[in-house]
C-alpha cells in the first residue's frame, strides 16, 4: 500500500507517518520545510530500510504548491491508497482583532490545500482497492473556542468538505474520515505551562487513523473524535 502524508513532518503527521510504515505501508512525505524533510528521511529509512520512503518540499497554501506536490508524487508513484490531508495552519486570535489576511492564509492552507490536492489526486485514489481520504480537522470545527477566531472558521469549512466528499465518493468505493483531536502535543504548545498529561500524544491520533485503516472493506470510520481525558482546554 502507498499513502500520502502532508504536513508529515511533526507532531501528529509525523506520527501518523511512522505508524504507517510500522505497518508496512510505503509513505510520501511533504511538507515546507526542506531540512526537516530532509532529516525525517535519514532516521526513516534507518528504521525502515524495507519500506519505501520518499518526500517533496511544496507549499500547500498556493496553488503552485499542490500542483508541484501532484507532479512530484506521480512522478514517483502510479497508485495511491493512503491521502491524509494533515497540512494546516494556526494564527490565534479573535475575528474582530486579528490582523488582515488571517482567515485567507488560514482558508488557504486549512481548507483549499485538501480540496485541491484531492481533487488532483483523486484519480490515483479511484485506482486503489482500498482507496482511504482522511482529513484533519479539529474539535475547533465542531466547537468554537475563544481566540480560535478564523482557525476555527476554517476547520468548520474543512468538516463540511470532509461530510460533502464522503457523500460523493460513498458508491465509488474509496472511504472519507474526518479526523478531530482536541489538544495534542506540538511545537506549537511548546514552553506551555501545563502538565503533559493534560494534552494527547500525537501517536493516539496515529492509533486511531490506523485503527480506521484496518477496518473491513464494507465498513468505515466517518468521523474520529479524540480529546484529552480531563477535556478540552
Amino acid at each position: 500500500m502507498q499513502a500520502l502524508i502532508t504536513g508529515g513532518t511533526k507532531g501528529i503527521g509525523a506520527a501518523i507517518v511512522h505508524s504507517l510504515l510500522t505497518h508496512e505501508i510505503d509513505v510520501h512525505v511533504n511538507a515546507r520545510n526542506v531540512d526537516d524533510l530532509k532529516s525525517q528521511y535519514a532516521e526513516l529509512t534507518q528504521t525502515f530500510p524495507s519500506r519505501q520512503i520518499t518526500w517533496s518540499a511544496n507549499d500547500l497554501s498556493t496553488p503552485e504548491g499542490v500542483n508541484s506536490l501532484v507532479d512530484d508524487y506521480q512522478g514517483a508513484h502510479e497508485s495511491l491508497d493512503i491521502l491524509v490531508n494533515n497540512a494546516g495552519v494556526f494564527l490565534p486570535g479573535m475575528t474582530t482583532e486579528e490582523e488582515e489576511g488571517s482567515l485567507a492564509k488560514m482558508i488557504e492552507t486549512n481548507l483549499y490545500s485538501a480540496y485541491h490536492l484531492t481533487r488532483a489526486l483523486l484519480p490515483l485514489v479511484l485506482k486503489s482497492d482500498n482507496g482511504h481520504i482522511f482529513n484533519m480537522c479539529s474539535i475547533a470545527s465542531k466547537v468554537a473556542y475563544p481566540n480560535g477566531g478564523s482557525y476555527s472558521i476554517s476547520k468548520f469549512a474543512l468538516y463540511g468538505y470532509t461530510k460533502v466528499l464522503r457523500e460523493e465518493l460513498k458508491e465509488q468505493g474509496v472511504k472519507v474520515t474526518a479526523i478531530l483531536p482536541g489538544a495534542t502535543w506540538s511545537n506549537s504548545w511548546a514552553g506551555v505551562d501545563l502538565p503533559k498529561s493534560r494534552l494527547m500524544e500525537a501517536n493516539d491520533i496515529a492509533i486511531s487513523v490506523m485503527s480506521a485503516i484496518q477496518m473491513s472493506p464494507s465498513a468505515v470510520v466517518e468521523e474520529i473524535v479524540v480529546r484529552p481525558q480531563l477535556g478540552d482546554l
